[in-house]
């Protein structure tokens, strides 16, 4: 049977980002009209939630005197005089990071107003948060899943995927403003996802032990950002902060999802068929395959969603937030001008993905062996 606080500091890291989208689509349908919405309750809620999973395990593991104690402090670390998981410590630091974040991010908007961009100090201190809370269940999870055998482990392996799709969300979340619609025919749209994603889906899924690892957890990305957008425009919303140069009357969505379903897919294939060779030779090939392969499928697929075809609720691309002019590149559909380093940001891209995977892969082996 999985322990309550594994569920729980699973739950912390889904509300964190079931909270984040939320959170953006409020901005972009209504505003910030104050500090205590919805969203961020269910943002915040994940440092509570993760608190509550770490200090239950490290009070436990360090204080506890139950049959099972002995077991769980051979299968942990000693930090402070503490003894638990690694990734206990690491989601409690988390959790702390995200409680503190909320009154400076109070403060700031009450002394500068509006965030002009998503990653503003007080968020940088969130996003920070958020990232060890998530990090730290990703390594609980491991650690579980690398010490248990038969149907535990499979479940703890989907557990693991389920989490691996939601690391990818929350990093395509923190490149949002670099990978919007009209940005598709761009070299930066490319160097924002090339230098991103590709680490993460090799790390995670070389530490899964499962076949077809970083498609799985690149289709849970996919299927949980779309579901957030599929949702949220059956809910009323209405501007409450002006100019409203745009007027709606529901929840705006984000941007439809990357297509990096067919990336995955190349890197599991060719991970898988290239076992016996150097890092740094599967990591190149994985690299610039994922970000051929990424180029080939967004960038038709931009023309695609400024054609008119994709204006319906699957793909929402006639979504525009109430700040959103008409002489926009989104509501003219038409593409940003590609940049004066196009052709350098490509470069990038091509270089920085095998790099990203070879971190990915070495970072992959140590995972695959956590116990603690």
């Amino acid at each position: 049977m999985m322990p309550w606080y594994v569920w729980c500091a699973v739950a912390a890291v889904t509300s964190a980002m079931v909270g984040v989208h939320w959170d953006i689509s409020w901005h972009r349908s209504i505003g910030r009209d104050t500090f205590w919405t919805p969203p961020h309750i269910a943002i915040y809620a994940c440092g509570i939630l993760g608190g509550l999973s770490s200090a239950w395990q490290i009070l436990g593991t360090t204080f506890g005197k139950a049959a099972g104690a002995d077991r769980a402090r051979a299968a942990s670390v000693r930090i402070w005089g503490f003894r638990g998981p690694i990734g206990a410590f690491i989601m409690a630091w988390g959790g702390i990071a995200m409680i503190t974040s909320a009154p400076f991010d109070d403060w700031w908007h009450n002394a500068y107003g509006l965030d002009v961009r998503i990653i503003s100090p007080p968020h940088t201190v969130l996003a920070a948060g958020i990232f060890s809370v998530m990090l730290g269940t990703v390594l609980l999870v491991a650690g579980r899943m690398n010490r248990a055998e038969g149907r535990e482990r499979a479940a703890l392996q989907h557990i693991y995927v389920f989490l691996g799709g939601l690391v990818l969300v929350n990093m395509g979340t923190f490149i949002m403003e670099s990978i919007f619609v009209a940005a598709m025919h761009t070299g930066y749209f490319y160097r924002a996802v090339a230098l991103a994603m590709p680490v993460y889906l090799v790390l995670l899924a070389q530490a899964s032990g499962l076949r077809w690892a970083a498609t799985r957890m690149a289709a849970v990305y996919m299927l949980f950002w779309a579901g957030i957008n599929w949702i949220l425009p059956l809910f009323p919303a209405e501007p409450k902060l002006g100019p409203v140069v745009n007027p709606v009357d529901h929840f705006v969505p984000s941007y439809f999802p990357l297509l990096l379903v067919v990336p995955a897919f190349a890197i599991d294939w060719i991970l898988e068929r290239t076992a016996s060779w150097p890092a740094w030779r599967r990591a190149a090939l994985a690299g610039v395959a994922f970000t051929a392969l990424l180029i080939a499928v967004q960038w038709p697929f931009g023309n695609f969603l400024f054609s008119g075809w994709a204006d319906n609720w699957f793909f929402y691309a006639h979504e525009r937030d109430y700040r959103t002019g008409p002489n926009t590149y989104s509501a003219l559909r038409i593409f940003a001008p590609a940049e004066a380093a196009f052709a350098t940001n490509l470069l990038i891209a091509f270089a920085g993905a095998p790099l990203m995977c070879w971190i990915g892969l070495h970072w992959g082996g140590w995972l695959r062996k956590v116990q603690r």
